[in-house]
């Protein structure tokens, strides 16, 4: 059951290519977070390497992993241990070549409450997704926390509103967005501002249009698996922010550090009822949303 208020961490890191050191590491950031008082605890999209989706090679599938495997059985440690519950991104093996970028919702007694996968999958210059991951089939999602009750998303799901809605309306109080996410270097002085701001302004959004908090975390640093290709600044400046679309913490964009912030859910239930928004909808007219375009 839901308290009144909690704590959020956010792990924004920078990680190389040896996925036993980033694990590692991770493990030890999620102490850090937890001794500064978080509660609930999300890593960035695909922690355990770096973002390979730069480029397509049929030996990176050999980086993806079970559940259970090695994050899994580390983080279930890791979240008994430090008493938190901790959503935990990865690069599922499903099957034999059935793989998803899928995210591991951890409780803060180490049980695994669930998995969220990866409903929208880009395939953009340098995130090449479609080469390596399944879409999702288990649906949006809401996992009921001892702290409270979230949704997770990733990364590309975080420009959709529907999957907000849909996970919202499943009772989560906060949407975590797991994140890869920068700038091709040759753009990043003409378009990148605009770019950053597409992005925190659409993932508000969605924080108002539903009444929740929304939990943004993204990597750091500079990743060029190919050297041949111009590689990605990641943009970090992951974010909290509340049901009004107020950013309450904010990292920069190329720090390591611990954002945090808390959920108060009197102040969702204020906001809702002073921006009915879910009370207001006509759910009689949104038929045709299902329909990938609506030709005349």
């Amino acid at each position: 059951m839901s308290k009144k208020k909690y704590s959020l961490g956010l792990l924004q890191l920078a990680y190389s290519s040896n996925t036993k050191d980033n694990l590692k590491k991770t493990v030890s950031w999620v102490k850090k977070a937890a001794k500064q008082g978080a509660q609930v605890i999300c890593l960035p999209e695909l922690y355990r390497s770096q973002y390979f989706c730069q480029k397509e090679d049929f030996k990176t599938f050999d980086l993806a992993e079970t559940i259970p495997g090695p994050s899994t059985i580390a983080f279930q440690k890791a979240a008994k241990e430090n008493k938190v519950a901790i959503v935990v991104p990865i690069f599922e093996k499903r099957a034999p070549g059935v793989y998803h970028n899928s995210a591991v919702i951890i409780d803060s007694d180490g049980k695994i409450l669930g998995v969220y996968r990866k409903m929208h999958i880009p395939d953009d210059p340098g995130f090449y997704e479609k080469y390596y991951f399944t879409p999702g089939d288990l649906g949006f999602k809401s996992f009921s926390t001892k702290y409270g009750t979230i949704g997770t998303l990733i990364c590309w799901d975080q420009w959709y509103p529907e999957g907000a809605r849909l996970t919202a309306l499943k009772g989560a109080e906060v949407l975590f967005y797991p994140t890869a996410i920068g700038w091709h270097p040759s753009e990043k002085d003409k378009y990148g501002q605009a770019q950053i701001d597409s992005w925190i302004t659409i993932q508000r959004s969605h924080a108002i249009s539903n009444g929740v908090y929304v939990a943004s975390v993204n990597r750091i640093g500079f990743e060029q698996p190919v050297k041949e290709q111009a590689g990605i600044i990641f943009w970090g400046s992951s974010f909290i922010c509340d049901p009004q679309g107020v950013i309450l913490a904010q990292g920069s964009e190329d720090k390591e550090e611990i954002i945090t912030a808390e959920v108060d859910l009197n102040h969702i239930e204020t906001i809702r009822r002073n921006w009915p928004f879910l009370r207001d909808r006509r759910i009689d007219a949104y038929g045709d949303i299902t329909k990938r375009f609506l030709d005349e």
